[in-house]
Formats: structure tokens, C-alpha cells, sequence
């Protein structure tokens, strides 16, 4: 059932309650309800017969669900003259509840908007009216109004989930961006001060409100919200995505990327992985450059097609590369300590950790950190981060990505590495 039904189907209750109320001129009186009997001018006011009689019958059309019989019924009372303005409230109102029922939604916020114009109603029975008009307007894509009863229904006292989600869509829908982003993160923060988990479709909304905006920085901070609740890779993937196209992303940190991608399984392609091999390569990692390769062959995306050739003398030379690199890392290692800074001790100390010498690349890249004197120290830190990682030491991995703050986008890298290495066991 649609939650438009379950409006019409409050809304015509509501309607019966009223109709079952009347007070008939000339025949036999019928009690008010307490609430109605309180409700602003509907004390002592009555329905003629002529009227009461018709609406009575579509009253009872209306139960039966035969809700276009209901209002040729209502229309009967055009034939009345000089009709009361109770007598049109009651009117107005019974022919709400059977436009909506029988989804004829334009007389349905005539007829409901003129009983609500007459001021008869009860504080509860206009935020229940108030509620069904947003929600008809929203239907008819009248997104403004829909909006304009949204907010007069929490202006009046209506609260609840319902209509701020309406409302929400109803401005996104209307391409007001900042407001519908605005409504999306008080609703977050709410789950977030209540403990609650955010809804999934909640945070996919507000990624998109940024994204409409070209606000980059708070598309990428709700994809990190998307991934740490929803580790879905096409989350991963565009958050990864999103991060190396921003503007002022630093090449340098390409390979970087493809590290990323590769950890949490982002499929790539031929090309990319070639690129990602080429790249560790000219970093001076030929280990890393060799399993990159190995892993495109072993997944059947290299080794095939036109370019099949090329790819395997791009694994020749990495597998070459490594095995030699392996003959020279205690020479480099010697050259490392030896140098002013601390550079070379972080790159010799990765390269051990990338062809499987944890311990001893580890201890290489810590000491070439505090020895200092780095060119981009926040690389460094990234990349201790996954040799921790890399070696099992969760906890140290994660307190170190999280001391990254590289604006070039070395720190939304290692943001999105400390959310993965959360989730691994």
C-alpha cells in the first residue's frame, strides 16, 4: 500500500468522524465528537436536511470504497442555494476524502485547502489535512507547494519522520540543493547523536545533494560515510574515483591509487594495470611491480588481445626487476643510512616490505621518519601505514593514517585506508 493511500485512507476516517457529527436542521441531532465539539465554530452550528441527506448518502458511498459515486453525490448539493459557510466546510471537507479516495487529486486539495481556509478544524485535524496536501502536491509534482504545506505542517506543530522526508525529496526534486542537503544532514546528525546507524539511502541523497552543488570535499566526506556503514565497491569505487579526479590531487601519488584500488578490490583494467605496474617500476619498486602484473595475468584481464606481447614482456622485466632488486636492497640499505635525510631509509625500507621483508622494512621506515628531513612527510606516514597494515599490526596502521594531512590528497588516501583497515579482521 502507498503512502499516499494510507493519507486518503486517514483522511476519509477523519471525514466520516466529521460527517457521523453533524448536526441536522429540522431532524433528530447527532452528538459531537468531544474534540469536535471544542473545534472553532462548530458548536451549535447545524446542516440543513437538503444538504445533510446528500452528504449523509456519500458518506455511506464512501465506506463502500465507491468513491466517484460519493462525489457526484457531494455535487448534488450545488442544486442548495444559499448554503451556510458550515454547510460548505462540511462539504468541502467530505469531498476531499472522496477526490482522494477516488484519485482525483486536484479537487482533493481544493476541497481540502478550503477546509482549512475555513478555520474549523482542530490542531489535530488540520496537521492530518496539512499532511495528505503535502503529499498530494508532492504526487501532482507541484514541488514548491508540496514544500510550502511541509513546512506549515512543522510550523503548526507537526512533527515525525514522514514529512521531513517528504520535504527533503520534495526539495531535491525541485533542484534546491542546499536546502534539501541542509534538512539531510540535521536528519543525520540526529542518528548520529541517538547511536542510530544512517539510513543508506539517506546518505546516498546527501552524496548526491554535493554532487549537484560541485561541493567535492562533502560528496567525498559522505562516500567515507557510505563505505564505513555500506562497504560496497561501487562505494569504494567511487569514492577512490572521486578522490584522484579533484582538483589539486598530486600526480606523484597515482601509484598510490592503484595501491588503494588494488587492496580493496576495485576491478581495473588491462590498461590500468599495465599503468600501475609501469608506475611501481619507476618508483623503484620492482617487487610491488611484479605482483601488480601477476595479479592482472592470474585474474585473466593481461596476456591476451593485441597487447598480449607487450604485457608479457612488461612482466619479464618486472620479475627481472625484482629478483635484482633483491641482490642490491642490503647496498641500498648502507647508502640509505648513510644519507642526510631520511628519505632514502623510507623507500628501502618499503621495497623490503613489498617483496616480504616486513620486520626489517619496517624498522628501515620508522628510523627514516624520525630521521626527517622529507620531502613530503605525509607519504611517508601513508606508506608506514601499509607496511603496518601489510605486516598485521592494525591497530599502528590505522593511528597512522590517521595522522596524515596532506591536502593534495595523500590525506583523503589515507582516510579511505583507515576505514578499510577497520573492517579487516
Amino acid at each position: 500500500m502507498t503512502r499516499l493511500r494510507y493519507v486518503c485512507l486517514g483522511l476519509i476516517s477523519a471525514a466520516l468522524g466529521s460527517a457521523s457529527g453533524l448536526l441536522l436542521a429540522g431532524g433528530s441531532a447527532v452528538a459531537l465528537t468531544a474534540e469536535q465539539a471544542q473545534g472553532p465554530g462548530t458548536r451549535d452550528e447545524t446542516v440543513r436536511s437538503e444538504v445533510g441527506n446528500l452528504l449523509q448518502a456519500a458518506q455511506e458511498l464512501i465506506r463502500a470504497n465507491r468513491y466517484k459515486e460519493a462525489l457526484a453525490k457531494i455535487e448534488e448539493t450545488e442544486r442548495v442555494r444559499d448554503k451556510t459557510p458550515y454547510e460548505l466546510y462540511v462539504i468541502d471537507r467530505l469531498r476531499g476524502a472522496a477526490a482522494a479516495g477516488a484519485g482525483d487529486t486536484e479537487v482533493a486539495i481544493r476541497s481540502f485547502e478550503s477546509a482549512i481556509a475555513s478555520g474549523r478544524l482542530s490542531q489535530t485535524e488540520t496537521l492530518q489535512i496539512m499532511e495528505a496536501l503535502a503529499t498530494l502536491q508532492y504526487r501532482n509534482k507541484n514541488y514548491a507547494d508540496a514544500i510550502a504545506w511541509a513546512l506549515r505542517y512543522g510550523k503548526e506543530g507537526g512533527t515525525g519522520d514522514k514529512m521531513n522526508r517528504l520535504l527533503i525529496q520534495a526539495y531535491y526534486l525541485n533542484n534546491d540543493f542546499p536546502n534539501a542537503e541542509r534538512e539531510l544532514r540535521s536528519e543525520l546528525q540526529a542518528d548520529e547523536r541517538s547511536g542510530r546507524v544512517p539510513a543508506e539511502d539517506r546518505l546516498q541523497l546527501l552524496a548526491n545533494c554535493y554532487l549537484k552543488q560541485a561541493d567535492t570535499p562533502g560528496h567525498i566526506a559522505t562516500l567515507e560515510q557510505l563505505v564505513t556503514y555500506y562497504p560496497k565497491k561501487e562505494y569504494w569505487a567511487e569514492l577512490v574515483y572521486r578522490i584522484e579526479t579533484r582538483a589539486g590531487f598530486a600526480p606523484r601519488l597515482g601509484l598510490d591509487a592503484y595501491r588503494l584500488k588494488l587492496a580493496l578490490g576495485i576491478p581495473i583494467t588491462a590498461g590500468q594495470f599495465v599503468e600501475a605496474t609501469e608506475l611501481a617500476l619507476q618508483a623503484g619498486f620492482p617487487a610491488e611491480a611484479k605482483s601488480f602484473i601477476d595479479r592482472g595475468f592470474a585474474a585473466g584481464v593481461l596476456g591476451s588481445g593485441a597487447d598480449a606481447e607487450r604485457q608479457r614482456r612488461l612482466r619479464d622485466l618486472a620479475t627481472k626487476g625484482a629478483a635484482d632488486d633483491q641482490k642490491t636492497l642490503a647496498q641500498d640499505e648502507a647508502e640509505a643510512s648513510a644519507a642526510k635525510d631520511g628519505t632514502a631509509l623510507v623507500d628501502t625500507g618499503f621495497a623490503y616490505v613489498v617483496g616480504g621483508q616486513l620486520d626489517r622494512g619496517i624498522d628501515l621506515m620508522e628510523r627514516g621518519i624520525r630521521k626527517g628531513g622529507l620531502k613530503h612527510p605525509d607519504d611517508a606516514a601513508l606508506h608506514l601505514g601499509i607496511a603496518y597494515l601489510i605486516g598485521g599490526h592494525k591497530e599502528q596502521a590505522i593511528r597512522t593514517f590517521n595522522s596524515v594531512r596532506g591536502a593534495d590528497g595523500c590525506g583523503d588516501l589515507a582516510r579511505v585506508w583507515a576505514i578499510y583497515a577497520h573492517r579487516l579482521a
